[in-house]
């Protein structure tokens, strides 16, 4: 049976609109469940004349963060507050001695094993390694292409992991949390009699996601799991992985609010993304406290409540809407203000080097 953080509300016995575990749209063909949102840009980017205006949300990120953009570039940004949480981090490029020039940068940044080593332009998870060891490190760098910049990480040490969708007009004095997404891992729990992929088969959700979660098990499918161990089943929490998010939007308190909004202001021009983050408990993270953030994603970032279970189509794409609308009117107001967006084409390149990118990249843990 798969179980969830303890502290973490577990939403899981609550059934989608359809009695599955599953929504009736959450793993639809990408092409599919996209192609409304599309139509929508378009007459979005018809009626303001142009189509990359969202990417003057942020101008100071590479297309405001719709594609291409580099994680580490964003970080770097932040000012004194912002940087007290943001967990601490270090660059590479892929090259000869990786490992050995790893940790020269980790020990400037003050860093030490356990890392996450993960690229610089990524998307969903793409490519994400957790590294205890100095040879897992070793393998880790070594599963990237040469010339590859990686972001190396210090592990947090919450277990807990959310997505909180920021948004600041540049006329606004304060930002909002429009959506608040808990990113529940899920794992087996053994019984000392059946295998992980019979565990597997069991359980109502991950039984119809085995595609999902047997290429990492590969080597432990045949495993009997002792009783009361448990494994993991996906270290990334990204729900085209394999993570189980929930929304959490009842939790969105004025207290986490302002302190969001107080670091993501430290960040120049940034007005729209989601801050993905791991924190201690629900309480702390109402509380504003004891979260620490993994990375800054900009416009091309989900509301990502959206893959809760239990959310009907019809809410789901009403999120999407408001949401790549707000680009569109954050976008034009930076314009006015004499910000440019990147243009098309630009876009399109960015787009298409980082499809390659992602093509390159080992499976993230």
């Amino acid at each position: 049976m798969t179980k969830l953080p303890s502290s973490v509300r577990d939403y899981s016995a609550v059934p989608s609109e359809n009695g599955s575990p599953l929504s009736s749209f959450e793993f639809w063909p990408g092409w599919i469940f996209y192609t409304p949102i599309v139509i929508y840009w378009i007459l979005l980017g018809l009626r303001y004349r142009d189509f990359s205006t969202p990417t003057a949300a942020n101008p100071r990120i590479e297309t405001g963060g719709l594609c291409g953009e580099s994680k580490s570039g964003i970080l770097d940004m932040a000012g004194t507050t912002a940087s007290r949480w943001i967990a601490p981090y270090t660059t590479l490029f892929t090259s000869t001695d990786d490992t050995r020039r790893a940790e020269e940068a980790m020990a400037h940044k003050g860093l030490s094993l356990p890392v996450v080593v993960k690229p610089d332009i990524g998307c969903n998870g793409t490519g994400v390694k957790l590294a205890r060891t100095s040879a897992e490190l070793d393998a880790a760098l070594a599963a990237f292409p040469r010339g590859i910049k990686l972001v190396i990480q210090r592990l947090i040490p919450y277990r807990h992991e959310a997505g909180l969708f920021y948004i600041r007009h540049p006329d606004s004095p304060h930002g909002t949390l429009s959506s608040l997404t808990y990113k529940d891992i899920p794992a087996l729990s053994g019984n000392g009699r059946d295998t992980v992929l019979e565990l597997l088969k069991q359980d109502p959700r991950t039984r119809l996601l085995l595609h999902i979660y047997t290429p990492r098990l590969q080597n432990r499918l045949h495993e009997v799991l002792p009783e009361g161990e448990t494994i993991d089943l996906v270290f990334t929490g990204n729900h085209c992985k394999g993570a189980i998010f929930r929304n959490g939007a009842a939790d969105i308190t004025p207290a986490l609010t302002a302190r969001l909004d107080e670091i993501m202001q430290d960040i120049p021009d940034f007005h729209f993304g989601r801050v993905d983050v791991k924190f201690d408990s629900v309480d702390a993270l109402r509380a504003g406290e004891k979260f620490e953030i993994i990375e800054i994603n900009g416009v091309g970032s989900e509301a990502t409540h959206i893959w809760d279970s239990r959310t009907s189509l019809r809410e789901a794409y009403a999120a999407q809407f408001h949401h790549y609308g707000e680009t569109f009117r954050i976008g034009a107001k930076k314009k006015k203000a004499g910000w440019k967006s990147s243009g098309l084409w630009h876009g399109v390149r960015l787009w298409r080097r980082q499809k390659r990118l992602l093509a390159s990249y080992p499976m993230n843990d």
